[in-house]
């Protein structure tokens, strides 16, 4: 599963990062609506962790934006508005759930797994390929109904290729999407982390029925293999 957060709280948006980091989602950060639109627009994030106060306008202004566009993901908003009618206005325009600053980050978690529950065009599907099945909510894979056990970096990898089966995904894409702290992934650590996970796959039986094939210069794809 991966969030979106738009908060202006440099040490917030770190914080929540690395909670999200720990329980194996993975994580953007912004802090202007602009920015936030910008990301919207890539329509890669299963959950919107959104901040009312921003520098450049009003989160509440983009939410509305978003749910007349028909951008259906879960938002939870947070933010230092805690007064009854604030709450009821963010969950008037479009909000799945509220969180009041200071929040503990358990509960933040606890409530991005219930509203990736809910039912609905925007609950997060589950990724399948081969027998291989994701599910975004739990951060977990399984083959033929087992549990893989992975790190979190070949965990990350699998799902980015099984969001795209059969397409290209480009290298500086996956280097970017599996960056740790900020740091953006060398290429010859994600050629380590394919190579991991090539073996881990190899491994299962059939194969799991999927590839994951390199396309020289420009990045992997994994593609289904018949039985």
């Amino acid at each position: 599963m991966k969030l979106l957060v738009v908060e202006d709280s440099r040490r917030l948006s770190e914080l929540l990062a690395e909670s999200i980091h720990d329980v194996g989602w993975r994580v953007d950060a912004v802090d202007t609506v602009a920015d936030a639109e910008h990301m919207l627009d890539l329509d890669e994030h299963d959950i919107v962790v959104l901040d009312m106060g921003l520098p450049d306008g009003d989160g509440l202004d983009l939410l509305r934006r978003m749910r007349r566009s028909g951008d259906l993901r879960p938002v939870l908003v947070i933010t230092a508005r805690g007064s009854i009618e604030e709450r009821i206005a963010g969950l008037d325009a479009g909000a799945d759930d509220y969180l009041a600053k200071p929040f503990n980050h358990r509960e933040f978690l606890a409530r991005c797994r219930s509203i990736s529950r809910r039912g609905g065009p925007s609950a997060p599907p589950v990724l399948i390929a081969g027998d291989l099945k994701f599910d975004p909510a739990q951060a977990v894979i399984f083959c033929a109904g087992e549990r893989l056990a992975l790190p979190q970096r070949e965990r990350q990898l699998a799902e980015l290729l099984m969001r795209n089966v059969d397409r290209v995904v480009a290298k500086r894409r996956l280097e970017s999407a599996l960056a740790e702290n900020g740091e953006v992934l060398s290429p010859n650590a994600l050629e380590l982390a394919v190579s991991r996970l090539r073996k881990k796959l190899d491994a299962l039986p059939g194969r799991g029925h999927v590839a994951i094939e390199t396309v020289r210069g420009i990045g992997y794809l994994m593609r289904n293999i018949a039985p």
